[in-house]
């Protein structure tokens, strides 16, 4: 519908109609935005500060120049869950993908059914130069605003990708480009060439927006639920809270969500799961004397109570046949809070503290879990799930008359932060009881944020590679209606999820917060250097494999 608008619209939206739009997405974020506090103590940004806002607003030249500011107010909050779409779905794509390597960025992935090698010799692991005529460096800089991704690594690693695939929906100039681009190639053996690169463009741009908006038939508001949702009604506002996952699209990365590592294991590893591209879980053992090194990647944490009997099996598997296990949650990008408990308890073999979620103190969520509450004990429904939503009702109306922006930190999977292991019908733990790794990356988010940091709280085992992302909080809605007249959506984050301790680093506020922070490894070490590109992880495999043989060595008698 927007479409057909743009291309016979003659006007651009007023300027009333701009202030009005900006007004109503600043009020949405004020109202709803959980970690506000924490942005005036991290970032240095007070979404509630609209004066310089506005008087840009009424600067801007025409309606993408406003939807470029609408994008910019809510990326300065540099929350990786946060941001605002345009209505369109005009694509454009190099057909290449880059990353950041060795602090250069390199070429990870080709479409070789679009560029021939022929045609375009360059290989993987070669240097991208320049894009008609800006470097890399330059075009971070104008693209970072449309990435913020938490931390300024991620937001850099997810913005180098913008420059060979560029979305309308992210970034409002994406039509601006000619029909190929110019690219420069440092090859391995030094020599600069250049090339002529096609865009391949997809779908009609977005030019502006018009006077009125287009007339609506939907719902206003779409929530972010599983589509493995067979749980009844009253679940729904726990099913909101618990999403734990980044916003799909946003992320490019190589990699991120997929089933296998983006390593190759060692030559001797043996696979018992994640044949299929489809799979959640990807397992395995290999030998490295004089030890038997499990291994289980988790690529997301759906709402899947088959992955998590799976992931339990294996376990009971890893835990008779390994002597050490790592599991690796590197580009992960999330799913459901629920799911990254129900796998904790499998491997953290006592009591432990999980993670805590202050909730943003409104009337909406009092509104909502009263109303669940009152459908729950109509239903029958079991007493933990009542229990919950009385201590969830209680706790947000005290915040609420207290006028205090979020609650405590609460449980979102029952009604305490302390977690019992896993046991089975017999009342014997099953959790994993052996030395333990976790792999994680600067796309280990959200879900891939929460494992790692509750079992760093709970000195379970060893976090190895590079921070996680600090995507800290629940992802619970989709708003179709952030603006009125320009239709953008936006994404906001209803609650901060709360460690068991502060944590204190060099370049942000001690704060027991997951976001912004991440969580800091036990020992760095980058996967992302040019070595490993080319050798598929063979430097990162040796290293990890080396530190979990001295835990294993460490745990014995």
């Amino acid at each position: 519908m927007v479409f057909t608008i743009c291309l016979i619209a003659s006007a651009q939206m007023t300027l009333d109609q701009k202030v009005q739009d900006f007004q109503q997405l600043a009020a949405l974020y004020a109202k709803n935005y959980a970690p506000y506090e924490w942005k005036i103590l991290s970032q240095g940004f007070d979404l509630y500060n609209l004066a310089p806002w506005l008087v840009r607003v009424r600067a801007t030249k025409d309606d993408l120049e406003f939807v470029d500011l609408c994008m910019e107010y809510v990326a300065s909050l540099n929350d990786a869950h946060d941001g605002v779409n345009f209505q369109s779905t005009f694509r454009a794509d190099l057909n290449i993908r880059v990353d950041i390597y060795d602090g250069k960025v390199l070429i990870d992935n080709i479409n070789r059914s679009r560029l021939s090698a022929t045609a375009y010799p360059f290989q993987i692991g070669d240097e991208l130069v320049s894009v008609d005529g800006k470097t890399p460096e330059e075009w971070i800089a104008i693209l970072s605003k449309y990435n913020a991704s938490a931390n300024a690594t991620s937001t850099r690693r997810t913005s180098v990708n913008m420059i060979v695939y560029r979305s309308q929906m992210y970034y409002p100039y994406a039509h601006e480009i000619p029909d190929s681009a110019t690219v420069v190639i440092r090859r391995q053996n030094d020599a600069l060439e250049t090339y002529d690169i096609p865009w391949l463009k997809r779908y009609t741009p977005v030019t502006f927006i018009g006077p009125v908006p287009s007339p609506r038939t939907g719902a206003t508001r779409t929530w972010l639920e599983s589509s493995e949702d067979t749980e009844p009604g009253y679940m729904a506002p726990l099913r909101q809270l618990r999403n734990v996952r980044l916003p799909d699209g946003r992320q490019t990365v190589l990699n991120l969500g997929s089933s296998s590592p983006i390593f190759r294991l060692p030559s001797n590893f043996q696979q018992r799961l994640g044949s299929s591209s489809s799979s959640t879980l990807y397992s395995g053992s290999y030998e490295a004397y004089p030890s038997k090194i499990g291994f289980i990647r988790i690529a997301q944490f759906p709402s899947d109570s088959y992955v998590l009997s799976q992931f339990e099996r294996e376990i009971v598997w890893m835990q008779q046949n390994t002597d050490g296990l790592v599991i690796d949650v590197m580009r992960n990008p999330g799913g459901d809070a629920c799911q990254v408990e129900s796998m904790l308890q499998r491997v953290i073999p006592y009591k432990f503290r999980t993670m805590g979620f202050a909730i943003r103190a409104t009337a909406y969520w009092i509104y909502d879990f009263a109303a669940s509450l009152g459908n729950a004990q109509l239903a029958g429904a079991p007493q933990p799930v009542i229990d919950q939503y009385e201590m969830l009702l209680k706790e947000v109306e005290t915040a609420y008359q207290e006028s205090r922006g979020n609650t405590g930190p609460l449980p979102l999977c029952g009604t305490s932060l302390e977690i019992e292991p896993a046991k089975d019908s017999y009342g014997n733990v099953i959790a994993y009881t052996k030395p333990l790794m976790v792999l994680t990356d600067e796309f280990s988010a959200s879900g891939g944020d929460v494992f790692p940091a509750i079992i760093q709280d709970n000195s379970r085992g060893t976090i190895f590679g590079m921070r996680t992302m600090g995507a800290g909080g629940s992802l619970s809605s989709v708003d179709s209606d952030a603006t009125t007249y320009s239709e953008l959506t936006a994404s906001v984050t209803r609650s901060l999820m709360v460690r068991k301790e502060p944590v204190v680093t060099p370049d942000l506020p001690p704060a027991p917060f997951i976001e912004n922070i991440g969580v800091r490894p036990d020992v760095e070490w980058d996967y992302m250097s040019k070595l490993n590109l080319l050798n598929s992880g063979r430097d990162y495999v040796d290293h990890f494999t080396y530190i979990m043989l001295e835990l294993i060595q460490k745990s014995k008698p």
